[in-house]
């Protein structure tokens, strides 16, 4: 539990300050891949793989993915129909029928109508919502950190010395 909140801190802490867009966007954006994938798969193992491995706020990727997977529960039955449509099509039966005989790609339960259909939109969701999330993150860090900077509270809070403590202290050990 405390990961979490930390993880999250992070994350409100990151969108709030100058560093780069691209880990929050790209975080958030494989969240929309996990979220739509089953829990327990490949396709999570690998997008896990992705968020550790490369330069990605886990925060932003487990807080996306929570909220994709109540997003992904609403869009089951049109998912389950795009699933089945592309199940169905002849041309693509030898194909799905190798994929089954390999030995790992079963686990991935592609031939789940469902399950196909999820994996189908989020990869095409995947490059909008990274472009959009990191729209939304530089109009967010326009629109109300600048405007926040702004006030006569924040002038105030970093004139005391508890904030300069502060930001000694995570300049220390923060990271």
């Amino acid at each position: 539990m405390t990961l979490l909140l930390k993880q999250l801190f992070n994350f409100i802490k990151l969108l709030n300050s100058d560093t780069d867009t691209m880990p929050l966007a790209f975080g958030l954006a494989l969240g929309l891949l996990l979220g739509f994938a089953p829990f327990f798969s490949i396709q999570t193992a690998i997008v896990l793989f992705i968020v550790f491995v490369f330069r990605v706020q886990l925060g932003a990727a487990f807080l996306s993915a929570f909220f994709f997977k109540f997003v992904a529960f609403l869009f089951d039955m049109p998912a389950h129909h795009l699933g089945k449509v592309v199940l169905e099509m002849e041309s693509l039966r030898p194909l799905f029928v190798s994929m089954y005989n390999m030995p790992f790609v079963p686990m991935t339960r592609f031939n789940n109508s469902i399950v196909m259909g999820s994996m189908i939109v989020s990869v095409l969701l995947f490059p909008f919502a990274y472009y959009g999330f990191k729209a939304m993150i530089i109009a967010y860090r326009a629109a109300v950190v600048a405007r926040f900077k702004g006030t006569k509270f924040w002038k105030a809070l970093t004139a005391t010395k508890f904030y300069n403590w502060y930001v000694k202290y995570d300049d220390l050990y923060g990271n």
